[in-house]
């Protein structure tokens, strides 16, 4: 497959991404850490609370960051083995309205809806970890974080992610975690949640992130750093100036996190995102959007780092023709470049604004066409079937063959929700969609779906954390 970069290519973006690094700087808004920094060898403008951190202090900090590290499930079926070059596919999160099929329109995202996508997610074999997928307006602020992993991890044993907003929210989570795990040690031996942290672009991190990091860094809980930079907005309008940029913000914040507490797995974070500069509308279904991602993997893997990169975005309002063209260019892509940790990559619609639980269904076959292709063909004696091809011989058939039993499950991916039957059949069964599929799958997993957590410990949870509501 022909790369967007050639070597000669990432090593200039790395220079270019350090020098922004080492000359103009990256502002830090919280007096604490800039006199830290100070103390460590960067150069601080406290007038502006600009960091310059030079090359040799970038790299101090980058080399006590884990090439490779788990990002464990509950049940051990779904760890992520990050490093490892497999890739791993996931939702996305923090949307405020989802589409409802029922009345064809949008309306606020809730605390059920929560629930609901942890649940869709647990079944769904190729989604292999969930993220917070939607604000909860039905909660009070102050309760967002403990009910969203309350309700993550009641209705999915696969890894669960989320952002928190504050270091009280933090707080909450990492309690509840402790809680379900047995304690701080059996939590960081086997870290099943994890959160990604955003800085302000261009080059900017609140206070409020770094006391964020310096909490859960603390605890051994597992991090991104995710620069979200827009072309001609937030970064450069060029895609190479968005890369340096991004690079930049991401390397800073690997660095940072390391400089907290050395050790800490941490991803190198990558969430850009383009606009259409005719009408200043978001465009992250864009291919330009892929191809900054599918780059932003060669230049994590440069620093070993693995990636937490962004794919399966798309601007359509609704589960329709553009959804699919555009998620699958993206996820592809990103499968194909080799990306560690894909979010973003099902149940997204609207710029990143709306979910759909069809369209979580729907993400599911598309992520899972893309790992058949990135499987590949198997090479051996038994697949070059020789002996089976001499047996059939000339104007046989192989339907009855052996061979053909053995292989038929393991060689080809079956779609649940494309249409593949003769034409006739599928209108005398009515005529199904792929949509009207996935309706029908969302409907049967909402109703069977389990708890994944063992009732005495939801019930010692319920006691010890009084702000947890029911859905």
């Amino acid at each position: 497959m022909r790369q967007f970069l050639s070597e000669a290519d990432i090593e200039q973006i790395d220079e270019t991404g350090r020098r922004i690094l080492t000359t103009v700087g990256i502002r830090i808004l919280d007096k604490q850490m800039l006199d830290r920094l100070r103390a460590s060898g960067a150069q601080v403008e406290p007038a502006d609370g600009r960091a310059r951190l030079p090359d040799g202090w970038i790299d101090r900090q980058l080399a006590s960051a884990p090439d490779r590290f788990t990002l464990f499930s509950r049940d051990g079926q779904n760890d992520l083995d990050l490093g490892s070059g497999q890739v791993y596919f996931g939702n996305g999160g923090r949307a405020f309205q989802i589409l409802d099929l029922a009345t064809g329109g949008f309306r606020p995202t809730m605390l059920r809806d929560v629930a609901n996508t942890a649940a869709l997610v647990e079944q769904l074999s190729h989604i292999r970890f969930y993220i917070i997928a939607c604000q909860a307006y039905d909660l009070a602020p102050d309760a967002y974080h403990l009910n969203d992993f309350f309700h993550a991890l009641l209705h999915t044993n696969k890894h669960v992610m989320g952002g928190v907003d504050n270091l009280e929210g933090a707080r909450q989570m990492v309690e509840l975690a402790e809680d379900v795990a047995g304690g701080n040690a059996p939590l960081r031996q086997r870290p099943f949640v994890s959160v990604m942290t955003n800085p302000i672009s261009p080059l900017t991190v609140d206070g409020e992130s770094i006391k964020i990091l310096e909490f859960l860094t603390s605890r051994g809980i597992p991090v991104t750093f995710a620069p979200a930079p827009i072309s001609g907005a937030t970064a450069p309008a060029t895609l190479a100036g968005t890369l340096a940029q991004l690079h930049a913000e991401a390397l800073a914040g690997a660095a940072l996190v390391q400089f907290m507490s050395p050790g800490t797995p941490v991803m190198y974070g990558s969430v850009p995102m383009t606009m259409d500069l005719r009408t200043m509308d978001l465009a992250v279904g864009s291919v330009e959007t892929a191809m900054l991602n599918t780059c932003c993997v060669a230049l994590a893997h440069r620093y070993r780092l693995p990636i937490y990169a962004s794919a399966g975005l798309t601007d359509a309002k609704q589960p329709d023709i553009q959804a699919g063209f555009e998620k699958g260019v993206s996820n592809l892509l990103l499968g194909r470049a080799g990306a560690d940790f894909v979010h973003l990559a099902a149940g997204m619609l609207d710029s990143g604004n709306s979910i759909s639980y069809e369209q979580y269904v729907i993400d599911d076959e598309i992520i899972g066409m893309v790992e058949r292709l990135l499987r590949g063909v198997t090479i051996n004696a038994e697949t070059l079937a020789l002996e089976c091809i001499e047996r059939v011989g000339p104007g046989g058939n192989y339907v009855t063959e052996e061979h053909t039993v053995e292989h038929m499950f393991s060689e080809f991916f079956y779609p649940k929700l494309a249409v593949r039957e003769q034409y006739d059949r599928w209108v005398g069964r009515g005529a199904p969609t792929p949509l009207i599929r996935a309706q029908s799958v969302v409907d049967e997993i909402l109703d069977e779906h389990a708890h994944r957590l063992d009732p005495a410990a939801v019930k010692g949870l319920r006691s010890r954390f009084p702000r947890i509501v029911d859905v």
